[in-house]
């Protein structure tokens, strides 16, 4: 997830500019991975000219999270982009942006939900966003437990299984079983999403 919004945010901004992150909380496990996959990302010859100035915490409340937007904005007028991996944060700063002179000029992506967003992805303040398909993540893991249930897997790393329609799934480290990619929402297919 961290590689891939910094990867959305680059095609939008054309690789340029100074970027932040606004995350939930200082000590969201799952948060924190993300934003270490992000700085990693970030690391990349192909992302010389996007520099991080700042992550902020808006504390998965919607308030502090708009509050937070606002101080990115005043701190860093220059600010080209926010990643916000966090649904509570991205609506927070959706919200300000789209009644703000940096509607369409600060661009916004990061975790969120199709019915959340759509409004904001309309009127033009979110170009493009991102989050697993619930429903494809819940088939993978019915397969998966299926595969566990009859014996067909044991759960040990490189063992691999089928899940359906979505194909052939390898077993990681630790049993893990990743879905892949996430979804991008924007525009073009942000109707066709219902949750």
């Amino acid at each position: 997830m961290g590689r891939t919004e910094v990867q959305l945010l680059a095609k939008q901004l054309g690789n340029k500019g100074r970027i932040a992150i606004l995350s939930a909380t200082p000590n969201a496990t799952n948060q924190n991975t993300w934003i270490e996959f992000m700085k990693d990302e970030l690391s990349k010859p192909e992302y010389k000219d996007m520099e991080l100035v700042k992550v902020a915490y808006g504390n998965d409340d919607d308030q502090k999270s708009f509050t937070e937007t606002q101080g990115l904005l005043r701190s860093y007028p220059d600010l080209a982009g926010i990643i916000s991996p966090t649904t509570v944060g991205i609506a927070a700063a959706a919200r300000y942006l789209s009644d703000s002179p940096y509607k369409g000029k600060v661009k916004l992506t990061g975790l969120g939900t199709p019915n959340q967003l759509r409004k904001f992805v309309k009127d033009g303040t979110i170009e493009a966003f991102e989050l697993w398909n619930p429903a494809d993540l819940g088939y993978l893991a019915s397969y998966a437990a299926a595969a566990l249930a009859s014996g067909q897997i044991t759960g040990a790393e490189g063992e691999t299984f089928k899940a359906g329609k979505l194909g052939e799934y390898p077993v990681g480290a630790k049993g893990e079983v990743l879905l892949g990619k996430p979804t991008v929402f924007d525009r073009s297919n942000i109707d066709d999403f219902d949750f």
